[in-house]
Formats: C-alpha cells, structure tokens, sequence
C-alpha cells in the first residue's frame, strides 16, 4: 500500500453498506437532476413531446450512460463521486490502492445499468469484502477513510 492513502496500511475499514447506499442516494439525486434538466432543454428546443418520452422509458438509457460517465471520471480521477466524499469513503483496488481504469469501468457498469441484480447477487454471493458482484468482477472495494488530520500538527503564528 502507498502512503497517499489515509488508514493504516495494515487495517483496510470497509465502507458500510449503509453509508454506501446513502453516498449513492447523493450521487442519484445530483445526476437525475442534471440528466432530466438537459434532456428536458433538448425537448423543448426540439419541440418534442417530454412527458411521452418519460412515461415511455425514454430516460433509462441516457441516465444509465450518464451515471456510468461520471462514476467512471470521478472514481477513476480522485476515487471518490460527491457522494463518497461526503461519507468519507472511496473506492480502491483489494490492497487498498488506486484502481486501473478497467476495474473502475467494470465496477461502473454494475451500478449504472443493472444495480439491483449487482447488490443482490453481492448479497448471496459476497464474501467479507461487502462487495457487489460488479465490484468483485474489478477487483475493487469501497472503504471508509479518515478525515485528514494533517492540519493538526500545523502551528499559525503571527508576525
């Protein structure tokens, strides 16, 4: 394990799936709006019909590739989405390091398209990792990071 990370290198502290389902809740919220606001701009500078659209599943699949860009450039860029970083958690590999880009994509796709199946298969499943399927396939785990204490051992003095 590197050193960049914050926990001791020989305790790796598992997220919660609690945490876990609430830091998605977050990261839901933020991409469903952002989604439903564009693609009600392109309707209606289309001049299609929005609520045909949404009553006939029309979201699903833009929503799904839009959740799945931005898991994959926030987790793969800084391991954390908005959602991770307010419950301190983020994603890293089984030793506790960085993820490669095609274990985030793997882990990615899981909870874009398919999220249900992906936490009750990881349910039955799992092993003492809490990981869902998707995150068992990349090889990747969600762990809980301490707040940084490195501005404790900061003094401020005035001139």
């Amino acid at each position: 394990m590197n050193s960049s990370n914050n926990f001791d290198s020989s305790k790796i502290i598992l997220a919660k799936w609690k945490d876990r389902f609430f830091a998605w809740v977050i990261d839901f919220v933020i991409i469903s709006l952002i989604s439903t606001s564009i693609v009600f701009i392109s309707f209606q500078y289309l001049n299609q019909n929005f609520e045909e659209f949404i009553t006939n599943d029309g979201m699903y699949v833009p929503t799904s590739v839009l959740f799945f860009s931005y898991w994959i450039i926030l987790e793969y860029k800084t391991g954390q989405t908005l959602g991770k970083k307010i419950f301190n958690l983020k994603i890293t590999n089984i030793d506790g390091n960085k993820p490669d880009l095609i274990s985030i994509v793997i882990s990615s796709f899981g909870k874009s398209f398919i999220l249900p199946l992906d936490i009750i298969l990881g349910l039955i499943f799992t092993n003492e990792k809490r990981q869902r399927i998707f995150n068992k396939l990349g090889r990747t785990i969600i762990i809980k990071i301490k707040e940084s204490s490195e501005d404790s051992d900061i003094k401020y003095i005035k001139d």
